[in-house]
């Protein structure tokens, strides 16, 4: 656990820094708006579609890949559906707690997979993703909408929230990129490298400046039952069925690591948007990320203990 706890600290690191720098007023609050939207339509998506244009997913187990990402987020949500009908959880509630439950933070993932596993982390990450942001995305809606009152979405608003998201068109401008074969021009690969090694530290100190503890022990209930099954109980069936289908060394390591993900912030934004409980949805958002620190070397050390 030592090693994957040190090699995970510059992230938390950045995290805390960019949490310092927002609380103690060091930069004007309004640089972090326009930070997030430039990293979020510009940086990352050059990252994610550099590695997915120039991989190869040859050598890659897609389908161990589907069943133990999708397999295990299915379960984490068949649970809470059930906890839903058991408790009798509002609607508005519920929207926001399986959102915090199955949506992870690409940022801090991608990090990750970068200084555990190197540039393979990296591309294995960036099919996660492609597998992964799109069905979770669309989970996402349907269930804001149809709990929040209102009603199930038309394919076309599902098909635009889609393509209004930079990260899912650029994953897949780059499968067809690296479908098609196309050569890749040295000038431009360098130049979304540059902007991709950009996106990282920004995008975590970001994260650091969005975090707001103040409302978690509102509805603690709410945010512990959230945090447990994002951070416990999806990476623990993910890693058996990673296992279970055979996936091994950084294969089985990306797997577990994607979905020990603390919940991503643009869960805010779209739960605010279509009408979910947006102050609960925050205080998921900042304890996952502080639990995280501690959650993921333990999920990813366990996990590598028991797989044989």
């Amino acid at each position: 656990m030592n090693s994957v706890l040190t090699a995970l600290v510059p992230i938390f690191v950045l995290i805390a820094l960019g949490f310092a720098i927002h609380r103690w007023k060091f930069i004007d609050h309004q640089f972090w708006l326009p930070c997030e939207r430039l990293n979020y339509f510009c940086m990352f998506p050059a990252l994610m579609f550099a590695q997915i244009a120039k991989a190869d997913f040859s050598n890659y187990p897609i389908g161990a890949f589907v069943i133990s990402l999708l397999g295990a987020v299915s379960i984490g949500g068949a649970f809470l559906f059930l906890w839903k009908w058991a408790v009798g959880q509002n609607g508005s509630t519920f929207s926001s707690v399986i959102q915090g439950a199955l949506r992870p933070n690409t940022y801090v993932g991608v990090a990750a997979a970068a200084l555990l596993f190197g540039s393979p982390g990296i591309t294995l990450t960036s099919l996660s993703i492609a597998i992964s942001i799109p069905i979770l995305n669309v989970a996402s809606i349907v269930v804001l909408m149809v709990h929040s009152g209102k009603g199930k979405p038309s394919p076309a608003e599902l098909g635009l929230a889609l393509v209004k998201n930079p990260v899912i068109v650029a994953v897949c401008l780059g499968l067809l990129f690296n479908a098609c074969g196309l050569p890749r021009p040295a000038a431009v690969f360098s130049t979304l490298d540059v902007l991709g090694a950009a996106s990282l530290p920004l995008g975590l100190l970001a994260v650091g400046a969005g975090l707001d503890l103040r409302l978690a022990s509102e509805a603690r209930s709410a945010v512990f039952l959230s945090s447990m099954v994002k951070l416990v109980l999806v990476p623990a069936v993910t890693a058996t069925l990673a296992h279970a289908s055979g996936l091994t060394g950084t294969a089985f390591g990306i797997v577990v690591l994607f979905n020990s993900l603390p919940c991503t912030p643009s869960a805010y934004i779209m739960t605010k948007l279509l009408g979910g409980d947006h102050r609960l949805a925050a205080s998921i958002i900042s304890i996952q990320t502080v639990a995280a620190a501690l959650t993921i070397p333990l999920v990813l050390s366990l996990s590598a203990r028991l797989h044989f």
